[in-house]
């Protein structure tokens, strides 16, 4: 399972830089939609496009290992 780290990574951003960073501010810079980015925060398995990640590593100053973390899925 592949889960996207959102809201950690905006975390380390704030702290990297000291400047606060809102769902809105993020989707301004990416120019992804608002519910885009709150969902992505709050649905951590949300399947999205290369093209939302590339924004979201550029906005963020991260690269794909610090945004997406993979666990293989445990057969049942």
């Amino acid at each position: 399972m592949i889960t996207i780290r959102l809201r950690q990574q905006i975390r380390a951003y704030q702290e990297r830089t000291g400047e606060r960073l809102t769902y809105a501010e993020l989707a301004r810079r990416t120019g992804l939609a608002r519910a885009t980015v709150e969902t992505l925060a709050s649905r951590t398995s949300y399947n999205t496009t290369l093209a939302t990640v590339d924004k979201l590593c550029q906005a963020l100053g991260c690269g794909i290992a610090d945004l997406l973390d993979y666990s293989p899925d445990e057969a049942s």
